[in-house]
Formats: C-alpha cells, structure tokens, sequence
C-alpha cells in the first residue's frame, strides 16, 4: 500500500503533453504557476500546491512563466478520492519536506533507501487525506499557530509581544485567530502547554520528575502557576493526576 514507484521532478518547463498513469500521481509545484487540464475540468496552482490525480485520467500541465516540481507516482494509495483536487502545504512546509526525502531516497543508493521509501510513501499519503479533510488556515492565522508551537516550551516567550509585532490590530489578530481555531492565542498556547504536561506525567510520574522540572519543561518558570493552571484544566494537581495515572497503569 501507499508504494511509491517513481519519483521525479521538472525543471523549468512551460507544458506536458496530454498523459495518464495506472497509479496515483502527486504533484509538488516548488516554482511559478500553471493550470492542469482535464477532460472535464482544470486546476491553477502556485507554489506550495499539491495537485493529486487519481489513475488513468489524461491531463497536461501547462504554464505561461514556467513550473517546477517534484511529482511521485503512487501504487495502491489508500485515498478515497475519485477526481482530481488541488490541497495546499502548510507554511512550515512538512509536505515539501516529504517530497524532497522521496525523491532523494527514492534516486539514492543506499541501502536502506526501500524502508525509508516506503515510511515516506504512508506519510505523504497521510499528509494528503489530513490536509484535505481540515479547514484550510488564513494565511496569518497559520503563522501565528507556527510561531506559538515552536516556542511553547519556552519559559521567556511573549506571545503578546509576538502578536504586537505584526502588522495587524492586536483584536483583530486575536478574534481571527478565535475564529479560525475556536480559542484565543494564548488559550492555544495554554492548551499546548497542559497537554505537554499531562504526557510527561503520565509517561514519567512525579517519581522521574518533579513538579518545578515539568512546569520548566512545558514553558513555566513559576511551578505554583503552572499547577493551578493544570488544575483549572485537569481538575487536580499535577501531582493528584499523576498519582492518578500510576495506580491506574
């Protein structure tokens, strides 16, 4: 399943002529902008498009300025999918990421080259069903759940300061963000924070970590803060839920 069978990419190229493939074709376009033409309908795409095209339907590429891309072939794909539909990476780039591997391993020499393959085939085909099936980000909105995931774990973060620098009102960003998410950014920025704390008490107990070295962890310089935040979410102590979670397991 989910059997990559061939990885290329294209250079600058202007069209391709009409053609099929018996397998799924996955379309990364890195460069410029194009349209793909279907017997019965076409798709524009940019850059950080992924156009997905199910087997055996003709369909040319063609561009004004020119494309580039990597573009997989695809056995026995587990996607429900019948025409073909265009999906949009996120702005951290993780399905770029994935079609660089492929078509890196996939061309490689190495000797483990058929696992890594393979585990990329099911992660790319993953990526593509996930992306689908969620409601696409605003752009802004996107780079703000960017930023605060990578930075939750640390204690000096300033989330408004972060928020102040953008070229936006300060309550436009937070109701677009409420909007988008279904909670404010610092809400977010809780929510990641609890659940990272909840995962390390339930993995290492308060035996392997105490309380000040989880608050630090999960981006709490003070340790009396961080439990009354946990508890306002878990409804007990750090140090209850994970006594909790031990005589459970």
């Amino acid at each position: 399943m989910n059997s990559i069978v061939y990885a290329g990419r294209h250079l600058t190229t202007f069209t391709t002529k009409q053609h099929y493939h018996e397998e799924w074709e996955l379309i990364y376009c890195t460069g410029g902008r194009g349209r793909l033409d279907f017997p019965d309908m076409s798709l524009e795409y940019s850059v950080g498009d992924i156009a997905v095209i199910p087997p055996k339907i003709p369909h040319t590429n063609n561009s004004e300025e020119g494309f580039t891309n990597i573009h997989l072939n695809i056995a026995d794909a587990t996607m429900l999918f019948r025409e073909p539909l265009l999906i949009s990476d996120d702005t951290e780039g993780h399905i770029l990421r994935s079609f660089q591997d492929a078509f890196y391993f996939f061309n490689s020499e190495l000797d483990s080259r058929h696992q890594i393959v393979a585990a990329l085939g099911n992660l790319i085909v993953n990526y593509v069903t996930a992306f689908h099936s969620s409601k696409p980000l605003r752009g802004i909105v996107d780079e703000i759940k960017s930023n605060i995931m990578h930075n939750f774990t640390d204690c000096d973060y300033e989330l408004d300061k972060y928020l102040h620098s953008i070229a936006f009102s300060y309550d436009y960003l937070r109701k677009l963000f409420k909007s988008e998410m279904g909670m404010t950014p610092h809400s977010y920025l809780t929510y990641l924070r609890v659940q990272m704390a909840e995962k390390l008490l339930c993995s290492y107990g308060i035996g392997e970590l105490n309380i000040s070295e989880i608050a630090y962890v999960c981006g709490y310089s003070d340790s009396l803060y961080f439990s009354r935040v946990f508890k306002k979410n878990f409804g007990c102590s750090p140090k209850q839920y994970a006594e909790q979670k031990s005589r459970e397991k």
